[in-house]
């Protein structure tokens, strides 16, 4: 049997080795792509800034978000390169934890805020016209970035550096505080990743139904809601289930050990949410694929509804306020 009592054998050390080679290097690749990435796709959406409509204020600041992550990448670099000695001060470890988790939540944010629009403006055009503006967008994001600090700030309140000692950066706690860390991190992954998913789902699984039936969408159209299901699919599938799972679970095993369980399965879950971890970083370097799929030939491109026989007193055409929000 693999289950073990302390009375017998301790667990030990994980080996973490992996960690400080995989991590690093990761955290290397997504500084530069991220960078490079979201610098020429911010640049983009602010040479069509006038023609994308509002939606490009929620591009913008996931931008913003994923610039403030990629920025704090060296000093893990650092950090993890140096068999995880943290020398830059336990505010700033908080800090840099913080960060990830604004960049991690701000993302999921401004990604379902994304798809509610894109939702509103293909299936409900007529009702939302002339009512999604810019201050309201503006307003939305305010609210996005409040409601995402709300989540994260009682992470800031838990322990990130060893007791009398700052050589560790913890990514969610100490040991001896794990068993209150977990409820709020389940917590946490309900709010800020359960009903995040389950919006975007019931929006493009209805945008779908809609684009399906209707023989007289612009394939365009068609080929734009595709592919951004897919950019999507592959953040969620990739960056942030296998986080949110392995988070929690590692969390239960440090608590099965911290009461004396041990079990070899216990390391494999260390190793599965190291990998997670870089996993979820990596949506800084994912996210600007969302540029492309708001580019300044989409719009003036776009015809939604073509040779569709309609009464004289309708219209066959998309007037340019609902256009701005059919992204």
């Amino acid at each position: 049997m693999w289950r073990i009592t302390m009375t017998n054998i301790t667990c030990g050390n994980i080996n973490q080795n992996f960690t400080h080679i995989f991590l690093p290097t990761v955290y290397v690749l997504v500084f530069i792509t991220g960078l490079l990435a979201n610098y020429f796709g911010l640049k983009s959406v602010w040479r069509s800034w006038m023609k994308l409509g509002n939606i490009n204020i929620f591009v913008l600041n996931l931008g913003v978000a994923d610039l403030l992550y990629v920025f704090t990448l060296p000093f893990l670099v650092v950090y993890y390169a140096k068999s995880s000695k943290w020398i830059f001060g336990s505010l700033f470890c908080k800090v840099t934890r913080f960060v990830f988790n604004l960049n991690l939540y701000g993302s999921i944010g401004f990604l379902t805020c994304i798809s509610i629009y894109r939702y509103l403006g293909i299936v409900h055009p007529l009702k939302v016209m002339g009512r999604i503006n810019t201050r309201l967008s503006v307003a939305i994001s305010i609210l996005v970035w409040l409601l995402v600090i709300i989540q994260i700030l009682p992470d800031m309140f838990f322990e990130k550096t060893p007791r009398n000692s700052t050589d560790s950066c913890y990514d969610t706690t100490s040991k001896h505080l794990t068993r209150d860390y977990l409820p709020y991190s389940a917590s946490w992954t309900f709010t800020g990743f359960c009903v995040p998913l389950l919006i975007i789902l019931g929006c493009y699984g209805h945008v779908a139904v809609v684009l399906a039936s209707n023989e007289n969408v612009d394939a365009l159209l068609k080929q734009r809601c595709l592919k951004l299901v897919v950019v999507l699919v592959v953040l969620f599938s990739v960056c942030f289930i296998p986080y949110h799972i392995l988070r929690n679970l590692n969390l239960m095993t440090r608590i099965m050990k911290y009461d004396g369980t041990c079990e070899e399965i216990f390391k494999h879950i260390y190793v599965a949410y190291q990998v997670s971890r870089g996993l979820a970083c990596m949506n800084s370097a994912i996210n600007p694929l969302i540029y492309l799929l708001v580019s300044d030939d989409f719009l003036p491109r776009l015809n939604v509804i073509r040779n569709r026989k309609r009464k004289p007193r309708e219209p066959d055409f998309i007037p340019m306020t609902i256009r701005e929000n059919v992204i």
